[in-house]
């Protein structure tokens, strides 16, 4: 069964409903050996498209993943990019804000690691976080040190949805394209993951009691999320809720995303005049 992304993309025109939206869905595998099979597939394209984004040197892609804890941020990017030429591809994780960040506007951050024409950025969590974990605890603004007066809870969204558009549209105008993933998974599914993490020794490190006190505020972050998804989802820039309760699942549908966002870009390896041919032949005659 065919993958098609449209049917996780959220709309410019549609406002969507967390609770409506599935955390799983009727998997586009059949067993594990497909699974690693079309994962496969996925991952060979796309180091191909990475190959022509690089030589095309034109465009740049930048995905950027946004989720609840325990949703499968890291795993997704370990699989789905394993096949990326490192050379190609950037990852950055950003969490709390350092005192020389807070003292620049909430984008600066991470503007400064964008990335280059005929690269692929990856943003593991990202600016969104402004209007995500800040609005699910309005004290941080207190330390971003902005004027009061611009700290009106009644617009301060939407200033930043603003900003966050024109970012995103300048960003499409000078050749960067970027899609942007929400890995949708339910709150008993995080549950059983946080529980897995406590008992296997091996991963007790990545759980801690900030992550289950977080858990108190569920239904605050499934409205902001909700508030950012559909303030912030453009056909340019589009937004994809992918079901992530099922990790296998949620693999393919983000790189079936990826692979086909690239495709659709008009790129090519680089035409060589008459000039350059000449040049090659004899380069070659010399070799030879």
């Amino acid at each position: 069964m065919k993958i098609n992304p449209k049917d996780f993309q959220v709309m410019e025109s549609h406002r969507i409903d967390l609770k409506k939206r599935p955390t799983i869905v009727k998997p586009f595998y059949k067993s594990e050996g497909q699974y690693k099979d079309i994962l496969c597939q996925h991952i060979e394209e796309l180091s191909q498209m990475q190959n022509v984004l690089y030589a095309d040197n034109r465009y740049a892609l930048l995905v950027i993943f946004q989720a609840m804890d325990a949703a499968g941020k890291d795993g997704a990017i370990k699989h789905v990019m394993s096949g990326v030429n490192p050379q190609g591809c950037q990852v950055f994780s950003f969490k709390h804000p350092s005192p020389q960040e807070l003292d620049h506007d909430f984008l600066w951050r991470t503007t400064r690691d964008l990335p280059e024409r005929g690269k692929i950025g990856i943003f593991n969590r990202s600016y969104y976080e402004e209007v995500l974990i800040a609005r699910v605890h309005p004290e941080i603004l207190q330390a971003e040190q902005i004027p009061k007066d611009l700290l009106d809870p009644k617009t301060i969204w939407e200033e930043r949805y603003h900003s966050i558009r024109n970012l995103e549209k300048h960003l499409y105008y000078n050749g960067t394209r970027v899609i942007k993933f929400f890995l949708h998974i339910s709150k008993e599914e995080q549950a059983r993951r946080f529980l897995k993490r406590i008992d296997d020794p091996a991963k007790n490190w990545k759980i801690g009691p900030d992550d289950i006190n977080e858990r108190k505020f569920w239904k605050d972050y499934m409205k902001a999320y909700e508030a950012c998804l559909n303030a912030t989802s453009t056909e340019k820039s589009p937004w994809y809720i992918v079901p992530a309760d099922d990790k296998e699942n949620a693999h393919l549908i983000i790189s079936q995303t990826i692979v086909d966002t690239l495709k659709n870009l008009k790129m090519s390896y680089p035409k060589l005049d008459a000039k350059r041919q000449k040049d090659l032949k004899q380069m070659r005659k010399g070799l030879l």
